[in-house]
């Protein structure tokens, strides 16, 4: 069994900031996690709309979208975790992309990394 974490949000947005730092991985992850959001919808459509394209389009946006994201975080000095398990894999991925990203988005990280990337890179 896999390492927990009993607040995952809390605990990946303590991390996400030093793992999001590199300017192309803010880029991809601009482009990769809307991306994932839609085509994860266009899967949840396939399955209860019983459309096949829709769903087969949906897995290939997942796996693009996670693609980019694992080349963005091939970059970072700061690795990420590994994940221990494929729960924890799965949870871990869902709550970035559609919580941690968003609210490192909304809430002025991703500009305030962006500004400082020429410091680091």
């Amino acid at each position: 069994m896999g390492k927990r974490h009993p607040n995952l949000p809390a605990w990946q947005w303590r991390a996400y900031p030093g793992n999001h730092q590199h300017p192309t991985n803010l880029v991809l992850h601009l482009i990769a996690v809307p991306l994932f959001i839609v085509a994860f919808l266009l899967i949840v459509s396939g399955v209860f709309g019983l459309n096949f394209v829709n769903f087969a389009i949906g897995v290939i946006g997942v796996i693009a979208a996670l693609g980019l994201q694992r080349h963005g975080h091939s970059l970072e000095t700061q690795a990420s975790e590994p994940f221990s398990d494929r729960k924890d894999a799965l949870s871990r991925l869902l709550v970035e992309q559609f919580l941690t990203f968003p609210r490192f988005f909304l809430s002025g990280g991703w500009w305030r990394a962006w500004r400082e990337r020429h410091r680091r890179h």
